[in-house]
């Protein structure tokens, strides 16, 4: 159904670009076609069904994009996982998810030199068959995996379309990652649903981004792609001339940011608020008031609420609609702990609606911490921690930082009479968590603060380390 929902955006011209390279040849809706279609039955002659699990760890490439699509196309529920995840990591997706394949680098290579396949026959896919399986988690145990339908999907990609009035005129730099929410289905989502064309960038590099900009009219990113982009003095209003919007989520976006970047560019940058269990509930409008630090009203379907609300009117956000996820994968009591009685799903955020019906988030519930636009869970990272000898106690919080958003500080306390070795805690970190959930700080204490009932207070950590990165 999803494929079906976006093939009807494509343009009567099939041999127009979709996607543009600097280093390869175009690759046209034709292409995504025939060569989405190939891979599409090669995974079918290999014994994959309707339903069957394939897990994607891969580095961001067309043909990634391409096993996206073919996965869609053979009913099959695709699980793409950060390429950068330790094997420890790794081990846990394909034990929970089950996949029927794993595709690593040597795989996709197999399967993308399939012969192209123009008359490929989809599968028949119902609205609430599974179409992926994200993994994400709370602040407390294993990543789980959400379920998340073509239903779930393609409301979401017409409602994004619509609200940001893609068209075929438009060009978007695409240098998000596959791996999430932001860059598989945002951004490809709104290009191929309007039949428009991506600048695909293997990675956010502001050279690239740059060289793009005057020949482009969208950009999505995370913050970091914002503050990384205003260090550069060929940021420019010329230079953004050409441009219609950019978009920025996944972390919040500082109000200095939103300012300085309008400042110099002319520009207001558009923040809309999503999550992987829900994919996007509220935008700033496209024509009308964006306001810095808050993430619009809900989009047009999505149902939003406050609950419990205080004196000041934050309380628990709450939504639903089409593009709310089924539950988590084999997880029934983590799935009905996630909804409300009457049906609504709790999203772990603060926030408040003001008189413009504008969300503004005041925190997050539990203690997640967003890097760079990407999640780190402070249990994940204490874990590996804890399971060094000399360790006795250990905390993980998130502080400001102007490049990432929030950089991850771990604050160790060790043992009673043992002494810490700052060089094997890192060493530690290296071995067993990606890149962007090791800490860019670890702080050596004699103990952490703690309340009358003995439980950290991360609180007073975090307004400790504030000014850590300036």
């Amino acid at each position: 159904m999803l494929f079906q929902t976006l093939r009807a955006g494509f343009p009567a011209d099939l041999a127009r670009p979709a996607i543009e390279r600097r280093d390869a040849p175009p690759v046209s809706y034709g292409d995504l076609i025939a060569r989405s279609g190939g891979i599409a039955a090669a995974l079918s002659a290999a014994g994959l069904t309707p339903g069957d699990r394939v897990l994607a760890s891969v580095d961001k490439s067309v043909e990634a994009l391409l096993l996206y699509l073919a996965a869609l196309r053979a009913g099959l529920v695709y699980v793409p996982v950060n390429p950068g995840a330790t094997a420890r990591e790794l081990a846990h997706f394909t034990a929970d998810a089950a996949p029927r394949l794993v595709v690593d680098a040597d795989a996709l290579a197999r399967l993308a030199a399939a012969p192209p396949a123009p008359d490929f026959a989809d599968a028949a896919r119902g609205p609430d068959d599974l179409a992926a399986l994200l993994y994400t988690s709370g602040t407390t145990g294993a990543p789980k995996g959400a379920m998340l339908s073509h239903r779930n999907l393609a409301a979401n990609a017409q409602t994004l379309t619509a609200a940001w009035a893609f068209t075929p005129a438009d060009r978007l730099i695409h240098a998000l990652p596959i791996f999430h929410v932001h860059g598989l289905f945002v951004a490809t989502h709104c290009v191929l649903g309007a039949g428009a064309r991506m600048l695909w960038l293997p990675g956010f590099d502001a050279d690239a981004v740059l060289a793009e900009l005057p020949r482009s009219t969208v950009l999505m990113g995370v913050p970091t792609f914002y503050t990384r982009l205003l260090a550069r003095p060929e940021l420019t209003a010329e230079r953004c001339a050409g441009m219609r919007l950019f978009v920025s989520g996944s972390a919040p976006l500082p109000g200095e940011v939103h300012r300085a970047f309008q400042a110099r560019t002319g520009h207001a940058i558009l923040e809309r608020y999503g999550m992987t269990e829900t994919g996007m509930l509220a935008s700033n409008p496209l024509a009308g008031p964006r306001v810095p630090g808050k993430v619009g009203p809900p989009l047009p379907g999505v149902d939003l609420r406050i609950s419990g609300a205080d004196a000041d009117g934050i309380g628990a956000v709450e939504v639903r609609g089409d593009n709310v996820f089924r539950g988590y994968w084999q997880a029934p009591e983590k799935t009905a702990d996630a909804f409300t009685a009457d049906g609504w799903f709790v999203t772990g955020d603060l926030g408040r609606i003001d008189g413009a019906g504008y969300l503004e988030l005041a925190g997050r519930a539990k203690d997640l911490i967003i890097s760079g636009g990407l999640n780190v869970y402070p249990a994940e990272v204490e874990a590996v921690f804890e399971a060094l000898p000399d360790v006795g106690e250990v905390a993980v919080i998130g502080v400001p930082h102007p490049d990432f958003g929030e950089a991850v500080v771990a604050v160790l306390a060790a043992r009673p009479g043992a002494r810490l070795d700052a060089e094997a805690v890192a060493d530690a970190a290296r071995a067993e968590l990606a890149a962007y959930k090791r800490p860019k700080h670890l702080a050596l204490v004699d103990a952490l603060p703690r309340n009358a009932m003995g439980k950290i207070e991360k609180a007073t950590l975090r307004q400790r380390f504030a000014g850590l990165f300036g």
